[in-house]
């Protein structure tokens, strides 16, 4: 069995912030040296979980505009536990590759119950090791979220200060920084 098919366990060191201008953003991570590397479409079911977050992610990867490469269909299912403050915070994740998301998606519901769909698009862009998403979210408009994998080795701290550094980098203020997940910015917008 492959490592993907296995599962993986980690943590990551993330920012989630409202973008006003998706364009300036990406042109000042350009500046800064990241990366364009695709465009994802994903769709993110959440479902009532007992303890922390659960997610299935069904994600469609395309090449970034211009360059090459092929479209391919995945799906994850995520479980997360991550707490809500408006600053760079930790999250610790366990991934599981998903071979069937709508019967998944169907018995999830079923057992636990589904609590939001959030649907995106997103630009995704590396720079040393972080993962800078572009978002599109349906019904809540543009984010910025930056995300370093803390590495084997335990470097939070490392992957901090590079979150730390592309923040400046990318002009993202302090009323920006948001300290809940699209779902539960969902779930207020609804309420």
């Amino acid at each position: 069995m492959d490592a993907d098919r296995a599962g993986r366990t980690g943590r990551n060191v993330e920012l989630k912030a409202r973008c006003a201008d998706v364009a300036v953003l990406e042109a000042r991570a350009l500046a800064a040296g990241a990366e364009p590397t695709a465009v994802l479409h994903q769709r993110d079911t959440y479902f009532a979980a007992p303890r922390g977050r659960l997610k299935l992610r069904v994600e469609r990867r395309e090449p970034w505009p211009g360059r090459a490469g092929v479209d391919v269909l995945v799906a994850h299912l995520i479980h997360y536990e991550r707490a809500d403050e408006a600053v760079a915070r930790e999250s610790a994740y366990e991934l599981l590759a998903v071979d069937d998301p709508a019967t998944v998606r169907a018995t999830l519901d079923e057992r636990l119950g589904t609590t939001a769909d959030v649907l995106k698009t997103r630009g995704l862009l590396l720079w040393e090791g972080v993962r800078i998403h572009l978002d599109d979210v349906d019904g809540l408009g543009t984010f910025v979220e930056l995300e370093a994998v803390v590495g084997p080795a335990g470097d939070a701290e490392a992957c901090a200060a590079k979150v730390a550094h592309l923040r400046a980098a990318l002009g993202i203020d302090d009323g920006d920084v948001e300290s809940t997940g699209y779902a539960g910015l969902l779930a207020a917008a609804a309420g």
